[in-house]
């Protein structure tokens, strides 16, 4: 049976599906007890295109999670990413309703973000997430909580996310024909985001970079509130395609090559060093320089990172970053890149690795697992709250799915 101490993460990707398993102990700390990785097969820059096949890659994720952690399991946190999401800032006001005092509640807060919600939307999207950015009270700006305070006039500015339905929908129903339960889903980059980053990295405004495979999201913390999110339609993959083309080699062979070999600065690697390339067609391998490789690779990571740095400009909030760029996802862990993403940012880089959990911590503690980790961490939470309910919401119940995920925004007061 399916145990209440049990929290599932479920990373559905463009090139893996992770499944991690967590332990919630009398102390609300997280333990990792087992972890599933399975090659995703029915995905494209994060949107299922082959249902049967991104089923079978969750249940083989899912079932070696479950079989190296002893359990059952029954639900999971899904995360949802893809070129589909889009980012908008909305603003919102309205007069206190309790006259006498002129005290705000919660009632009143909910009625300036529903305000604030109240955009014009096209029937095939809808809002995944409306996250509080500040709260004003009569012209008094940068409260994150103004429960209790006195005032006339609350104004809310926040940032709303939208996705499209069906690309979500697809997602829960590979989910639920893999006969698992979706107690929630959740923006992958922002479970990223509760894996990797600090605290006080988000107060003093902090940007995420998440290169996925398909994908590379962008999210940009100011005075501890997300005011940004957008998504690059580029990742790892591309950088694959390019070695299998420019070598001549299969795509398989290319992936490897790169995670072996691979850099995306070739300045910085050994000219002599050689490496062996296999060939397509049954002919005989190959052998080319390290830096040859090298030189196929920089092109295409500094078009990624030049499209990313567009991003965080247009945004508006490059400048509102002073803690820097944190870079997450399978593609971080390419050689060099924080290097060639400090030139191209202007800024400094990190890597970052999940964090706050025990247990398998070290075998989780890779960029990789950064999405799994954060869904674990926010399903522990929603356990506390009392929202994780472990219902089995089928993908024809999708306003139940956006109820849930609306509700997320009271954790961010």
């Amino acid at each position: 049976m399916a145990r209440d101490d049990i929290v599932v993460g479920l990373d559905i990707g463009t090139s893996k599906v992770a499944a991690i398993i967590g332990e919630v102990d009398e102390d609300d700390h997280v333990e990792v007890i087992g972890v599933g990785l399975a090659h995703s097969k029915g995905l494209r820059k994060g949107v299922v295109v082959n249902l049967e096949a991104t089923t079978s890659s969750i249940e083989k994720a899912v079932s070696d999670a479950e079989m190296m952690a002893g359990v059952e399991v029954g639900s999971v946190f899904a995360g949802v990413a893809g070129g589909h999401i889009r980012g908008i800032n909305h603003h919102g006001v309205v007069i206190v309703s309790n006259r006498k005092n002129r005290s705000i509640t919660e009632t009143d807060i909910r009625r300036v973000i529903n305000q604030a919600k109240a955009i014009e939307m096209p029937i095939e999207r809808e809002i995944l997430e409306a996250l509080p950015r500040e709260f004003i009270v009569d012209d008094q700006r940068g409260i994150r909580d103004p429960v209790g305070m006195s005032g006339t006039r609350l104004e809310a500015l926040i940032h709303i996310v939208t996705g499209a339905v069906t690309s979500v929908q697809n997602i829960v129903k590979a989910i639920n024909g893999a006969g698992l339960a979706v107690e929630d889903i959740v923006l992958q980059p922002l479970a990223s985001s509760e894996a990797v980053l600090e605290q006080d990295e988000k107060d003093l405004g902090v940007i995420l970079v998440d290169l996925g495979a398909g994908t590379t999201d962008v999210v940009i913390y100011v005075n501890g509130a997300i005011w940004h999110t957008g998504v690059v339609p580029l990742g790892g993959e591309q950088v694959t395609n390019d070695i299998a083309i420019g070598l001549r080699t299969p795509l398989p062979s290319a992936e490897d090559i790169k995670r072996k070999s691979g850099c995306a600065l070739a300045e910085s690697v050994n000219g002599n060093e050689a490496i062996e390339i296999p060939s397509v067609g049954g002919r005989q391998p190959r052998t080319i320089t390290r830096r040859a490789l090298a030189e196929i690779i920089e092109p295409r990571m500094e078009e990624m990172l030049e499209l990313v740095y567009r991003e965080i400009q247009t945004s508006g909030y490059g400048d509102m970053a002073p803690a820097g760029v944190v870079m997450t996802g399978g593609a971080s862990l390419l050689e060099a890149t924080p290097e060639l993403a400090e030139r191209i940012f202007n800024m400094p880089v990190r890597i970052g690795c999940p964090h706050q959990v025990r247990g398998l911590a070290d075998k989780v503690r890779n960029p990789i697992y950064a999405t799994g980790v954060g869904l674990i961490l926010h399903g522990a939470r929603e356990r506390r709250s009392g929202n994780g309910t472990g219902r089995f919401i089928k993908a024809n119940h999708f306003n139940r799915i956006l109820k849930r995920m609306k509700d997320w925004l009271a954790t961010y007061f």
